[in-house]
């Protein structure tokens, strides 16, 4: 279960909401015996904070508040994984399977809310094992070890299961255990497989927790590959080329420093369902790594996979998978295939013993971009692939007949993005947009001192570029010393001089007038984008207005800001696969889980109008989704103005009939002063994530009825949050 990642170090820094390889699963904890903390990025500072989150201290000063101690577990995915039904049946199965002995030591590593744990306990009290065997459980994660316990006390599970607030790896045989554990259940799983501590954890518990030759739930996990092309997938490696094709003369990616920017070199989440007609296979699925769980697994391995092509193309991607195999028979499986392959009838592919399987975000498929423009292959063609793995991650290489890489490796001073900035950045429209703006800002002005005050490299070269004779300075808060090596390494290819570009790496509240020579700013750009924000919220970049604020004092009268303000949209939509994963809970394989809903920010069945927070998602990687109004404006942010707090209410009619689970959310930003240039943040576009905000109950809707829906939102200037409350009348 998640929760407990029995990691034998503590997360790194930046690992803010410990977005483990693009699934939220648990958060730092330092958790002293009746307090815990939790490490959270304040949206418009950039500022690390530590919050209070433990109940029992809510009410201290410092305590985060209840609806923030709400978000933060709701941001993760017990929820959605306690609603994938397929999972805990195979899981229950699998468990009744195990734990046949009356006298069997049962160690759960992650409790989560203890639904493995209490599936333990009753296949050991169906045994006869009540009184000599016994079920142990850790839970590392305080909140979430608080609300394991009222799980179990409403399950009177409370003397059945010995729950520790610790890691695995401070679990002692002879302290908290009476015995080395006969049984093994966990589930310490991401999209990758391997990125929430696997090994490691395996390593520690074969070392000193486990009998030899324990029985362990799960037994063993395959993973598999596939070599797809496919133009989507390229468009997010592939920036030199893009850029090529825009033809502007802004070169973040000059010939012969093509990988300069880049994809990171790593698996990304990502659901590739909704590619399926934008994608051709170019390979049979093939096998890439096992491991077995019930043996000690090596800290690293590498395997050289030889692969026959089906068709003529160019390799863009390879889609990877796994497949889990519940129980040592061999007949219960879980699998996270795409969809063909799910629907696929080749052979030595385990498929699951009921062929459904719902939607789900908890586990997504994953993605490994060959670099450059791609490997091309003919039909019929033998190709090489190395895949090794480490203690927390997988990768893969492209070798030619001469056991040589396809594509070159990635220089360590590369700067490296997520996928979706790399195709934002190719893009020519978006590119256009602020061209066009940044050269009507400048055809009126003389030379001047702007601010790039996000982590825009494109802005801090094309101003640059625009405007030899202006002082560019690129505050670069989260590039700091990286972006301004690349700015020099590409200076002379944008025909600027780095004389007139300085790179501060501040946050803004720490700009002073000595950085700017005691000059006023006339031109204050930004995308807004920060790097660490992706994937939070919209309205996490309206940074940008706080760091606008913060300038005040050192703008001069006419300066210039751009994007001049955001505006908040929103568009009613029917998302029932989304609206599924997050429905309340209550009986969970014959466990009563009501006490975790508000917890963790269920939707459906909830007292009164409660709704459950606004979520970050890619709405079109959400499963079904259909638009049923147009698209409403809801609040303007002005950033001619102060940041300050702000009000905006709707009137949604709807345009199609369907049923309606909630709104998607997002910022347009306008460029201009006169609203003629615009970059939307919307669904349409699939390089943004949108907030999403679930009804608590979903109501059917046609155009033919009267029935409207009244939203109302309020922004908070303290925090960053905006509050949504709808009503349909």
């Amino acid at each position: 279960m998640p929760g407990c990642l029995a990691g034998l170090a503590p997360p790194p820094p930046a690992a803010l909401h410990l977005l483990l390889r693009g699934r939220s699963r648990m958060a730092f904890s330092a958790a002293a015996p009746s307090r815990a903390f939790q490490l959270r990025l304040n949206p418009l500072t950039g500022d690390s904070e530590w919050l209070v989150v433990d109940e029992a201290e809510g009410e201290d000063a410092g305590a985060a508040p209840p609806q923030t101690q709400r978000q933060l577990l709701a941001a993760t995915s017990y929820l959605d994984m306690l609603n994938d039904a397929a999972r805990n049946r195979a899981y229950r199965r699998a468990i009744d399977a195990a734990v046949s002995d009356p006298s069997a030591r049962v160690l759960d590593i992650g409790a989560g809310t203890g639904l493995l744990s209490m599936m333990s306990a009753r296949a050991l009290g169906a045994v006869g094992g009540e009184g000599r065997g016994s079920v142990s459980a850790c839970e590392s994660y305080l909140p979430m070890g608080k609300l394991t316990r009222k799980v179990l006390r409403a399950n009177g599970m409370e003397n059945k299961v010995k729950l520790f607030h610790k890691r695995s790896d401070e679990l002692e045989v002879g302290v908290e255990l009476d015995s080395p554990a006969d049984v093994l259940v966990s589930e310490i799983l991401d999209s990758e497989l391997l990125g929430e501590g696997l090994i490691p954890t395996l390593q520690q518990a074969h070392d000193s927790l486990l009998v030899k030759n324990p029985k362990t739930v799960p037994y063993r996990a395959t993973t598999y590959g596939q070599l797809v092309e496919s133009p989507f997938l390229w468009k997010m490696h592939d920036l030199h080329s893009n850029e090529a094709n825009a033809a502007d003369g802004v070169w973040l990616t000059p010939d012969g420093m093509e990988n300069i920017v880049s994809v990171k070199l790593q698996q990304h989440a990502m659901q590739c369902d909704p590619l399926e007609d934008e994608i051709r296979l170019l390979s049979e699925p093939f096998k890439v790594f096992e491991f077995d769980f019930s043996e000690r697994p090596e800290s690293q391995r590498e395997n050289k996979i030889t692969i026959k092509t089906t068709g003529d193309g160019c390799v863009h991607a390879i889609i990877s998978w796994w497949v889990l195999q519940l129980d040592s028979a061999g007949s219960i499986f879980y699998s996270t295939a795409p969809k063909w392959v799910r629907q696929s009838s080749i052979k030595d592919l385990p498929q699951r013993a009921d062929d459904t399987k719902d939607w789900c975000d908890h586990w997504k498929h994953c993605v490994w971009f060959t670099q450059g423009r791609g490997a091309p292959v003919m039909k019929d063609q033998t190709l090489s692939l190395r895949a090794s793995h480490n203690l927390t991650s997988i990768s893969y290489q492209l070798l030619n007949p001469n056991d040589e890489a396809c594509n070159g490796s990635l220089k360590a001073d590369n700067l490296t993005l997520l996928p979706e900035r790399i195709a934002l950045y190719g893009d020519i429209h978006w590119r256009s947009a602020l061209i066009t703006a940044i050269k009507n800002a400048l055809s009126d002005r003389s030379p001047q001192t702007c601010i790039v005050a996000d982590d825009s490299i494109f802005l801090a070269l094309l101003v640059s570029s625009l405007s030899p004779s202006s002082k560019v300075i690129a505050m670069f808060p989260g590039l700091r010393d990286t972006g301004a090596t690349y700015l020099q390494a590409v200076a002379n290819a944008n025909n600027f001089s780095m004389d007139q570009i300085q790179v501060i790496g501040k946050r803004a509240a720490s700009l002073s007038t000595d950085d700017l020579e005691h000059k006023k700013i006339n031109l204050l750009v930004g995308e807004p984008f920060y790097c660490g924000s992706e994937g939070m919220l919209p309205w996490q970049n309206l940074r940008f207005w706080n760091a606008r604020t913060l300038f005040d004092s050192m703008l001069s009268e006419d300066a210039l800001i751009m994007p001049c303000k955001g505006v908040l949209k929103l568009c009613a939509m029917s998302l029932p696969d989304l609206w599924k994963s997050r429905r309340s809970l209550k009986d969970v394989e014959g466990f009563d889980h009501l006490v975790v809903n508000e917890t963790l920010g269920a939707c459906g069945d909830l007292p009164g109008e409660q709704q459950g927070p606004c979520l970050p998602y890619y709405v079109w990687q959400c499963g079904y989704t259909k638009k049923l109004s147009k698209v409403y404006s809801l609040m303007d942010f002005n950033f001619s103005e102060p940041i300050h707090s702000c009000f905006g209410k709707t009137k949604i009619e709807f345009a199609n009939a369907g049923m309606c689970h909630g709104f998607a959310v997002w910022i347009d930003w306008v460029l201009d002063e006169k609203n003629s240039i615009v970059i939307s943040t919307g669904p349409d576009s699939r390089y943004w994530k949108q907030g999403v905000q679930l009804l608590s109950k979903p109501v059917e809707v046609n155009p033919a009825d009267d029935l409207a829906a009244l939203v109302e939102a309020s922004f908070d200037p303290a925090s960053g949050d905006i509050v949504f409350t709808s009503s349909f009348s």
